[in-house]
């Protein structure tokens, strides 16, 4: 059986880069966040089977627009610019701020938001502010920790139970989900919780 994500053809449909600049809504939309250099990219490339769909740097900061692609029968991935890479300039982090702002705060039909934070490290104060600020606004959203094969089996658990008390999740909220884009760990997970959201 064919998973959901094999259906129909992924290709990027365009880049937004001023917060007037969104699309009309064409169906219900998943949104990728994280900081910079979280994996974001990596990771929308393994849920979709296509290498190099979404560009991937190891320079912080690289995305500097909020990118829509076309999942075939998931609707729209979308892929926000990551937040916190201290070296750009002010103005340039002013402008992004705008214009996630302009899409978070719109009436978009999110129909999951796809929060990513390093398995290696401690979701950051941003990644909390972000977190809080979702949940507030009633948008739904799940956590995934990113990069999950360079932890180790040993330490996995350990480190999730440590993301959701810094992220403050409640017991009855969704643990967060270990993932890796580069041995394929937790991708069909996520896939299927994808789908689910977007056919609910």
């Amino acid at each position: 059986m064919k998973s959901p994500l094999q259906h129909g053809e992924s290709r990027f449909l365009l880049g937004v880069a001023q917060p007037d600049g969104y699309p009309v809504p064409g169906g219900p939309e998943v949104v990728f966040a994280g900081r910079s250099n979280v994996g974001k990219s990596s990771l929308l490339n393994a849920l979709l089977r296509r290498r190099g769909l979404a560009r991937v740097s190891k320079t912080p900061g690289r995305t500097q627009q909020v990118n829509f692609f076309q999942t075939g029968d998931l609707g729209t991935f979308v892929d926000l610019p990551g937040y916190g890479f201290a070296r750009a300039p002010e103005r340039v982090r002013h402008q992004w701020k705008a214009l996630v702002d302009a899409y978070l705060e719109g009436d978009r039909p999110v129909a999951v938001c796809l929060l990513l934070a390093d398995a290696r490290h401690d979701p950051t104060g941003q990644d909390v502010q972000l977190c809080d600020w979702l949940r507030h606004a009633g948008l739904p959203c799940r956590v995934l920790l990113t990069k999950a094969d360079a932890v180790g089996r040993g330490r996995i658990q350990k480190v999730v139970r440590r993301a959701a008390e810094v992220l403050g999740l409640e017991s009855g909220e969704e643990r967060p989900l270990p993932v890796s884009a580069r041995t394929g760990e937790g991708i069909d997970q996520v896939r299927s919780l994808i789908h689910h959201a977007v056919n609910s």
